[in-house]
Formats: C-alpha cells, structure tokens, sequence
C-alpha cells in the first residue's frame, strides 16, 4: 500500500511546476562504508541484513528522515521493486537483488532525499531535485552525511579519501548528474559527436534510467567520473561548467532546427500530438518519445492548453510499472500498451496543436537561466 500512495503522485526529479528548459533534474549521490565491515558483495546474507537494521535504527533518529519511508527489499514484490527504480529512488541492482540480500531504501517525506543500503557500498546517499541549480540539494545532502557519520565511523584513507567497493568512486564517493532534454542535438544529428566529446573530458552520458541504458526520449543523464584528486565543489563545478555549455548548444541547435526545419519541426510534432491523440496502443519506448516531441511543441509554443509539467508527470506515470500500480492490477504487454494509450489520450485532454507554417508565429526557443553562483 505504501508504494501504491507514492505513484500516485509525480516524483521529485520530474515535477509538475517545472518550468521549460533544457535541464530538466539533478541528482548528486555520495558512495560510504562503515568502518571495518566488509563490503556488500563480500559478506553473507545475514550480516548485511543485521546492517540494514542497524542502519535502519540509526537514520530513525535523524530528524530529517524520521517520517520517511524505510523499506527493505525482502519484503517488496518485483513489481514494487519496479516502481521505486522508475522513480530513480532504487538502483538496477537494488531492484533485481535476491530476497534475503538484506537491500534496503530510506525515502524522505518529499522524496528528494533516498539513501539505498546494501546495494554495491554500504550506504548510497543521494539527493533529486528539479533544474540545473544543485546547491540547495548539495546543503541537504552534505549536512545529512555529517549526521550519519556522527553515528557510524566511515570507511576513510587519508590520502585516498572515502573507502568504496568500485575503484572508481573511491576518493569522494561523489556521482552529479543532470538529466537533459536535447531533442535540438538529437534532430540536427549533433548528438553523437557531443556525447564523444563530453567522454573525451571526463564525463558519461548515459540514457534516462541510467548507466547501461540507451537514451529515450532525447533524455540524457550527464554525470562526472572521476571522484579521486578533487574536492567535491570543484567536481560540481566543474560539470556546472559544462552542463552550462550543453544548455547553449541545445538552444543554439533548436534556433537552428527553427530557421533551417521548420517543416520538418512542424511534422515531428504533428505527427506525435496525433498519434498520442488518436492510438489505441503505445509502448513505453515509443510513449517518450511522442512525449519528447509534445514537450518540445510546448516549448517552441506549437502545442497549446498543455503544461510542460503535465507531459513530465506523463512519461513518469506511463512507465510499466507506474501504470500497473495506477490500474490496479498486474497487466501484460499488450494491456499496459492499451492502458498507456488511453492515459495518453487523457493527457491531452483540452491541448490544442497550433496551426500554422509562418515562422513569425512560432515561439522562441526557451531560456534557462546558465548563472554561476555568487
């Protein structure tokens, strides 16, 4: 039941209010061990059981967490499992972990806060909030890392830094990453070119679910792989930089899809409002993507009567098992399909498709604010 209530409503990192932009999330996550306990991966079953309820009892007294949820991931069902990845709460490898493993997610009141226990390290910290700016989550999330390790030594090396069970996270333990719409790079064929050079200077782009998912949507997670020899304001500065740039050549790319396709926009967003107005069946792969196409139509003012934070609460809520939780039962492929089709009919409700092939009538391509902090 407890996860039943929270698909209902839309989750941190894709929220109703959002405002237009390139940047649609953030989520920075800090990798920590306990002292002198092995890693997950080499203990047994019983002793990472007795630390996720040790564990449990420690962040139970923390006021920030106290009315939060605290699940273990024995007693959660594959489709439950599901839900809590869809929401970016749990990891592909905390979903699929073997009952009796002793996994375990402490989930904040508001969401934004999720710390995933006896996944690949002992703790996961990590913070989800909207839009480029990470500096309220960073506050959040570095002061309830100085209250569990009031209460648990950590694993630390002083020259290395934090102990973790992947080399590559040893050193902060610090993962940022920024979730990006770029359909602009995607239609101008820029995509493949960016991604290689991004990864030249040290940065992954992953699809929306993630490491080893391929992109859906135009959605792209950006993220930094070195965390050893830098502290974590430069780590985050540094990709602030970057993601920065990455907001400028995406509107630089939609100015140009604008001036040089228009016809071709005009189609590519036509043709997913009457699909999502008029099928009778969608899979998820193809439903983001329509979706994508929708939210890029709202933005440049083609598509009417119809929030941006409406179609993000959309590619949320049609995930397979968000849809499931919301019908109520378990569906096949072929139902889930049906079912999304209607909730996407639902979702364009009232919306509007502007008609029109002057360029004058188009909107502006969005801004979102790139400024450094003070």
């Amino acid at each position: 039941m407890i996860i039943d209530d929270l698909v209902k409503n839309p989750g941190a990192w894709l929220a109703t209010d959002s405002e237009p932009g390139v940047v649609i999330s953030h989520r920075i996550r800090l990798a920590r061990n306990a002292k002198g306990v092995p890693f997950p991966g080499w203990t047994d079953n019983r002793a990472r059981r007795a630390l996720r309820e040790r564990v449990f009892e420690i962040l139970r007294d923390i006021p920030s967490l106290s009315s939060g949820l605290f699940l273990d991931m024995d007693s959660l069902d594959p489709l439950d499992r599901e839900a809590l990845r869809e929401r970016r709460l749990i990891s592909l490898e905390l979903a699929e972990q073997d009952k009796g493993n002793g996994g375990g997610v402490v989930v904040s009141a508001d969401e934004q806060i999720a710390i995933m226990i006896n996944e690949e390290d002992h703790f996961r910290i990590q913070g989800i909030g909207t839009g480029m700016e990470p500096d309220s989550i960073w506050k959040r999330l570095r002061e309830l890392d100085e209250e569990i390790e009031q209460r648990i030594d950590y694993a630390f090396n002083p020259a290395l830094g934090y102990l973790t069970a992947c080399p590559s996270n040893v050193g902060t333990g610090l993962r940022i990453s920024m979730m990006m719409h770029l359909p602009g790079l995607r239609i101008m064929d820029e995509m493949g070119p960016v991604a290689k050079g991004l990864e030249k200077i040290g940065l992954t782009v992953r699809g929306l679910n993630g490491e080893g998912t391929e992109a859906a949507g135009n959605m792209y997670q950006i993220s930094n792989q070195s965390t050893l020899g830098e502290s974590e304001e430069a780590i985050m500065a540094h990709l602030s930089d970057i993601v920065r740039d990455m907001v400028n050549h995406e509107q630089n790319a939609r100015a140009r899809v604008l001036e040089n396709r228009k016809v071709s926009l005009l189609d590519h967003v036509g043709r997913a409002f009457g699909i999502l107005r008029n099928a009778t069946l969608l899979s998820f792969q193809e439903a983001v993507e329509l979706l994508s196409a929708l939210r890029l139509g709202v933005e440049f003012g083609l598509v009417q009567r119809l929030s941006v934070g409406r179609i993000n609460e959309a590619m949320l809520l049609t995930q397979p098992a968000h849809l499931q939780k919301i019908a109520g039962e378990t569906k096949t492929p072929d139902e889930r399909d049906e079912f999304r089709a209607r909730m996407a009919r639902e979702l364009l409700g009232a919306a509007h498709l502007k008609r029109t092939r002057s360029r004058r009538t188009l909107g502006t391509t969005p801004t979102q604010t790139a400024r450094k902090p003070s």
